[in-house]
């Protein structure tokens, strides 16, 4: 695996490739699609259309590739295309690599690095050779800089002449876009891009989690050695070396001037990885991405060949993968690492955790996340016992669904601190900040993770500088050791939590049961009466949704699209399950994608009429004045109608009749979709229309009223059950 060939084999090198050297760079219709800044249909037109248009150079008869050159020329020709932004031409080149996309943002990635390390280096390299001169000089030089920059047994393999030859095109374009958006921000885009378009292969730990994470092992104080064994894309070392460099940027200031030489020793972060194209893209992503720190990152299987036996570091974070079978139990029965027990073959999550242990110094903190059921699983409860009574395993934090691969399980936080000569009394701080008592969720998108940061910060916070906390009833709660070691040892956080509603007490209760009696007054009140009955059902002229919109008396707009934007202010999204219910707007916006712009989200006003179109139920929703500004979410229509033409409680009304919603209905297998467009209202004059908008408002008002009379009755119902069970209520 020399990169230093002779030049016979230099010459032999440039010729065995030549053809792969030839193939031209392909794309994909999605890609000319991005290109042009059109959807994937206007290409299939442009396909059937135009005879001109570039025949497949690849692909499938379903899926087709073509030339990219060639694209861009006719779409140049076209008029639909003046210039092909530099990276897109860098992404499609990498796409369409012959060796695959990972393995050509390998080679791009260590370029970046090099122009990033030793820009003159490469701008005489690039300025003096031509392109099979550049690829048969590249390997050395690359080598030579990965080398000084990730160590002797870096994961970037592979960059040999042969492999580069078919990359001077990509090679020179990657160092222009270096040269463009800077390095690290070109890898940043690239590597998004690369992940994004890969989802199924990669589990990837969301900047939620990761600098939570980060911020509980800084509570100790600051990290030099920080060692993620199973670092995936490296969001968890990422987040660490940000959060080391907050804590002494405040260390700093605190101190001033004259001590801030103190802080300056570099922080080492220690990764491995068991996909080794995955180890060596995010090597190069630490090593761009924080050029202040040292980066050894190795690729091989952590449990059955650890790359940092030897190692102590000052803190260890891990997204473990879960539930795995295959981790090594036949190979590893008599490890030294398996000091709190022998795992069973089920309780892979358990071996991560003393692996976790086994590579910090004493006093080091490691934070895992982790399955609910590794806390309660019954074939882990010896390993579970013995953590709590040597003081190892601290605390145990509930997180909100959501947080993080599987998206649909409340995962936990492991806080684990290796113990030394003088272990601290055996307390165990649980902690559930899936549902806090203080803020309201943010909804089924995305969890409040300030809400959530706040709880489970505070909580490890004060609990890990007085050995004790006090009780929040509902969220946090510490804990003996030895009155958790029973039979099961759970370490849920919910089990040992009492509930926020029981503890609200007898005053609670009395002020719920003052709100319900108000509230059961006041539906009396709006109870409407049948009155006013004709001789059979109206016969008006109708009139439908779709004919209105081609009139321009509405506009009608699709929910679902937007993303929030990178460090600003989200508004929240009206779901589905919020129209229903008749509740605020609850979703968040997803994060937009590294590798592009936030998407505007369509944003609601006083006066719209929100129809769900699943579920097959008969609703449709006035937006008010405390829902405008709100998104609208997935699986929603916006009927915005004109208040010339349209009373938008008249309109909102008649489409919530069951006929009207049955014949505006098609049936699936499982579910029942709304055909907006198809429903109808009668053609009436507006001051004929506002009269029964006026009653439909009304009825809005009495079913407001019976939703919240529900509510408060569930809540006295079961805060009385709890209060009784718990003592907290007399039976008399």
């Amino acid at each position: 695996m020399a990169h230093n060939a002779s030049p016979d084999n230099a010459t032999d090198a440039r010729t065995v490739p030549a053809r792969a050297q030839d193939r031209p760079t392909e794309v994909t219709a999605a890609g000319i699609a991005r290109l042009a800044g059109v959807g994937r249909a206007a290409v299939s037109n442009w396909r059937r259309r135009h005879a001109d248009f570039p025949k497949p150079v690849g692909g499938t008869e379903t899926s087709p590739a073509f030339a990219l050159r060639d694209i861009e020329q006719w779409l140049r020709d076209q008029g639909k295309l003046a210039e092909v932004p530099l990276r897109e031409r860098v992404w499609q080149q990498l796409v369409g690599h012959p060796a695959g996309a990972a393995a050509a943002l390998r080679q791009a990635g260590a370029v970046l690095l090099l122009a990033h390390d030793r820009p003159a280096a490469w701008q005489q390299l690039r300025a003096a050779a031509d392109d099979a001169e550049l690829t048969g000089v590249l390997p050395a030089v690359l080598d030579a800089v990965l080398a000084a920059r990730l160590g002797p047994g870096h994961p970037v393999r592979g960059l040999t002449r042969e492999a580069l030859a078919p990359s001077a095109a990509l090679v020179r374009a990657t160092g222009d876009l270096a040269a463009a958006d800077g390095a690290a921000a070109a890898y940043d885009f690239l590597l998004g891009r690369h992940l994004d378009a890969n989802p199924r292969q990669y589990t990837l730990t969301p900047p939620g989690p990761a600098a939570l994470m980060a911020e509980l092992a800084a509570v100790a104080g600051p990290s030099d050695t920080v060692l993620d064994p199973a670092c995936g894309a490296g969001a968890l070392l990422a987040a660490a070396r940000e959060r080391t460099a907050e804590e002494g940027d405040a260390g700093e200031r605190d101190a001033g001037e004259g001590d801030a030489g103190e802080s300056d020793a570099p922080v080492t972060l220690y990764g491995q990885e068991a996909d080794a194209d995955l180890a060596a893209l995010t090597a190069l992503r630490l090593a761009l991405g924080v050029p202040d720190a040292q980066v050894r990152v190795r690729a091989a299987d952590t449990l059955r060949a650890d790359a940092f036996p030897d190692l102590a570091a000052d803190a260890v974070l891990v997204h473990p993968p879960f539930n795995e079978r295959n981790w090594g139990h036949d190979e590893l029965a008599y490890d030294p690492r398996w000091e709190y027990g022998f795992p069973a073959r089920t309780e892979s999550e358990l071996a991560w955790v003393q692996h976790a242990l086994a590579r910090l110094r004493e006093g080091g903190t490691a934070v895992l996340l982790m399955p609910p059921a590794a806390a309660s699983r019954r074939s882990g409860r010896r390993i579970r016992a013995d953590l709590l009574r040597r003081g190892a395993l601290r605390a145990v934090i509930a997180l909100p669904a959501g947080a993080a691969p599987p998206n649909g399980v409340p995962l936990h936080l492991w806080v684990l601190r290796k113990p030394g000569t003088t272990p601290p009394a055996p307390q165990l701080l649980v902690v559930d900040a899936a549902a806090p008592a203080t803020g309201a969720p943010a909804g089924r998108d995305k969890p409040d993770w300030q809400t959530v940061r706040t709880t489970a910060v505070e909580a490890w916070r004060s609990f890990d500088r007085d050995g004790g906390i006090e009780e929040q009833p509902g969220v946090r709660r510490s804990l003996a050791a030895i009155d958790l070691l029973d039979d099961d040892v759970d370490l849920a956080p919910a089990r040992h939590l009492p509930p926020p509603a029981a503890a609200g007490g007898p005053a609670e209760l009395a002020r719920i049961r003052e709100r319900l009696t108000a509230t059961l007054a006041r539906t009396t009140a709006l109870t409407p009466r049948p009155d006013g009955g004709a001789a059979g059902p109206g016969r008006w002229p109708l009139t439908t949704v779709g004919e209105l919109a081609r009139s321009g008396a509405l506009v009608l707009r699709a929910g679902g699209a937007g993303t929030a934007p990178a460090g600003g202010a989200a508004p929240a999204v009206l779901t589905d399950h919020d129209v229903i219910g008749g509740d605020a707007p609850s979703g968040t916006l997803p994060e937009a994608p590294a590798s592009g712009p936030a998407e505007e989200p369509v944003l609601l006003q006083a006066g719209d009429v929100v129809v769900p179109v699943l579920g097959g139920g008969a609703v449709a929703r006035v937006t008010d004045d405390s829902t405008a500004g709100a998104a609208l979410g997935r699986n929603l229509t916006l009927l915005r109608p004109d208040p010339a033409a349209l009373d938008p409680w008249f309109l909102a009304g008649f489409l919530r009749g069951t006929a009207n919603n049955r014949q505006a209905s098609s049936y699936a297998s499982t579910a029942t979709r709304l055909d907006v467009r198809r429903l109808q209202l009668p053609r009436l004059p507006l001051a004929d229309q506002r009269r029964y908008g006026q009653r439909f408002r009304d009825l809005a008002a009495f079913e407001g009223a019976l939703r919240l009379t529900a509510r408060l009755g569930e809540q006295l119902v079961q805060g009385l059950h709890d209060g009784l069970t718990d003592g907290s209520v007399t039976p008399d």
